[in-house]
């Protein structure tokens, strides 16, 4: 028991045996995921269940600091798995190199006690929020673009993403397009490890709380959010395999943007839908396709203003 000594003096012993018992899932293995892994697996988690797609790549390395040059090209989840079975062979670490989507998140979720969400992604984050508030599983939540971000607590009896984040933004903020510091990041995630512990152990209840930390003004902020009502989950994402022949199927994606294809889709702009615009036939569900989602949910949006008819949205990615 030396490895935790410095730990347990903090929390008991007890609580220890429960980070020893505890399961996680944890959603990307990106730069949020970083300190998440490494402050878990340093803290005795007994089993994390790592879910990634992505390569290492080079642009991400300033950020991503658990991947050498020598990863770029690998799976993330593999070289995460490696290195954190280093750090503390007590942990198991399974390693499932998939993108998450709602055809995978219920399995990926079974006999988890908490879901940690740190791909960064809008319909990742929708997804999970979605899937916790009907399972009563705790999420752990965060984003950061620029010098700012949140974590927060959601679901596990109290109020889910949704009730935060009703509204969409008017643009999409990314890594990418935006640029990310990697000392933000490095704050965030060990945020959502905090938060992770003390949900695990009981130390301190910090569902129901979003904190906000702006790099650029060095503050921390937030609020509390246990009262807050929980909108109906509408517009919800589906996966690519729950597209029936039947769906008004719609690619928002400009042509030669890079994703899977669509070979039913039609093809339209968010813009295209108002008054006069396009709609489904009375028999039909709308499917409204994108990269991200945002795309998706505006043209959702303006559809559902013209139509009462079922609209779902699904994010394709990269």
């Amino acid at each position: 028991m030396s490895r935790y000594a410095r730990q347990t003096a903090v929390l008991g012993d007890a609580a220890q045996a429960q980070l020893g018992e505890a399961s996680v899932l944890v959603i990307g293995a990106g730069g949020l995921a970083v300190p998440v892994l490494q402050y878990l697996v340093g803290a005795g988690m007994g089993r994390i269940r790592l879910v990634d797609a992505d390569l290492v790549s080079l642009s991400n390395l300033h950020r991503q600091t658990l991947f050498r040059t020598a990863d770029i090209g690998q799976p993330k989840v593999d070289v995460a798995a490696r290195t954190m079975s280093a750090l503390n062979p007590e942990t198991t670490l399974e390693p499932i190199r998939q993108r998450l989507d709602p055809a995978n998140l219920g399995t990926l979720c079974d006999g988890i006690d908490l879901i940690l969400d740190c791909a960064d992604s809008f319909a990742a984050s929708y997804m999970a929020s979605d899937h916790c508030l009907q399972t009563g599983q705790p999420l752990v939540s965060a984003s950061v673009v620029g010098t700012a971000g949140y974590a927060g607590g959601f679901c596990g009896g109290k109020p889910g993403l949704r009730a935060v984040f009703p509204d969409l933004p008017d643009r999409l903020g990314s890594c990418d397009a935006d640029g990310v510091l990697g000392p933000s990041v490095g704050v965030i995630g060990s945020l959502q490890a905090q938060m992770a512990i003390a949900i695990l152990t009981g130390y301190e209840t910090p569902l129901g709380q979003l904190v906000t930390y702006d790099a650029e003004a060095l503050r921390f902020g937030g609020f509390r959010f246990d009262t807050a009502s929980d909108p109906t989950p509408n517009p919800g994402f589906i996966a690519p395999a729950d597209i029936h022949a039947n769906d008004f199927l719609v690619d928002l994606r400009a042509k030669g943007e890079p994703g899977p294809d669509l070979p039913h889709a039609i093809r339209h702009a968010v813009t295209d839908f108002g008054p006069h615009g396009p709609q489904p036939k009375q028999d039909q569900r709308a499917v409204l396709a994108c990269r991200s989602g945002l795309r998706a949910w505006q043209a959702a949006e303006r559809l559902s203003q013209h139509w009462a008819g079922e609209i779902k949205l699904l994010a394709l990615g990269d």
